[in-house]
C-alpha cells in the first residue's frame, strides 16, 4: 500500500491480514474492521483484497467498506491500463467486468478530506468463519457536531452491494442526538435492495436487521472520527 496526492494506492497482492494491520487513518477503519471479518487468520494471511473484488459474492465483505471509500479497480493489459469505479467493476452475482487479457492490478482510494471516521458492522449465524446474513459500511464526516457527508453501503442483501442514498440524505445536518429522529427503518431507504430467502435468513428479516446495522455503524463512524478529530 502506498499514498500520494492522487490518493491511496492498494497492490493486488496485499493480503487481508496486511491490511488489518497497517497504521491507516480513521476513514478506513470499516475495511479494516471487515479485513478481521474475511474468514480465519489462515485466509487473512492468503486472500487479498483484489481477489475478494474479483471473486464477486453479494456477501464479499471488503465491497461495502470499498464502495463507501469511492474505490476505483486498476486493470491492465498488454492494451493498456483503465480504472473502473468499483460499483461498475461488479456487474453481478460472480461477474466483473474484467476482459480475458486483463488483470487487476490495484485498488485506487481517492482523497479523504477532513477525518472521516469509518465503521463496519455484519450480521452472522456465528462470530466467524460466517458467510453475512447482512452487513453495512458506514463513512461519517462531522464538521462542528454535525454529520457534512455520509455514505452507507449494505452487502448481502442484493447481487451487488448497493449504497443507500436515500439514507445518506437523511442523514445529513444531524448531530448524535438527532440520530434518535432518523427513521432507519425506513422502507423507503433501502429501495435498491433486493435480499433473497435463503437457509441464512429470510428477505423480510434481512430487512429488518439491516436498519438496524446502519444505525450502529453511523454511530461508531462517528464515534471512530471524533476520537481522531
Amino acid at each position: 500500500m502506498s499514498q500520494s496526492d492522487a490518493g491511496w494506492r492498494i497492490g493486488a497482492m496485499t493480503r487481508w491480514s496486511d491490511f488489518w494491520r497497517a497504521d491507516l487513518p480513521p476513514a478506513f477503519a470499516g475495511l479494516q474492521a471487515a479485513a478481521r471479518e474475511v474468514g480465519s487468520i489462515q485466509i487473512q494471511n492468503s486472500g487479498t483484497v483484489a481477489g475478494n473484488l474479483c471473486n464477486a459474492s453479494p456477501a464479499a465483505d471488503g465491497v461495502p467498506p470499498l464502495l463507501t471509500l469511492e474505490a476505483e479497480v486498476e486493470v491492465a493489459s498488454q492494451r493498456g491500463t483503465r480504472r473502473i469505479p468499483l460499483q461498475e467493476f461488479i456487474t453481478g452475482v460472480r461477474r466483473i467486468d474484467l476482459a480475458a487479457d486483463e488483470l487487476v492490478t490495484a485498488v485506487h482510494i481517492p482523497p479523504l478530506a477532513g477525518v472521516p471516521g469509518a465503521a463496519f458492522e455484519k450480521l452472522g449465524s456465528r462470530r466467524y468463519l460466517v458467510i453475512s446474513i447482512a452487513m453495512v459500511a458506514a463513512l461519517v464526516r462531522v464538521e462542528a457536531g454535525h454529520i457534512t457527508e455520509a455514505r452507507i453501503a449494505v452487502g448481502a442483501c442484493s447481487p451487488v452491494a448497493q449504497r443507500l442514498p436515500a439514507l445518506e440524505q437523511a442523514l445529513a445536518g444531524r448531530d448524535i442526538a438527532g440520530l434518535a429522529q432518523v427513521a432507519f427503518d425506513d422502507p423507503a431507504h433501502f429501495s435498491a435492495l433486493s435480499p433473497i430467502d435463503d437457509v441464512r435468513g429470510s428477505a423480510d428479516y434481512r430487512i429488518a436487521a439491516v436498519g438496524e446495522l446502519c444505525r450502529r455503524a453511523v454511530v461508531a463512524a462517528m464515534e471512530e472520527g471524533a476520537r481522531h478529530g
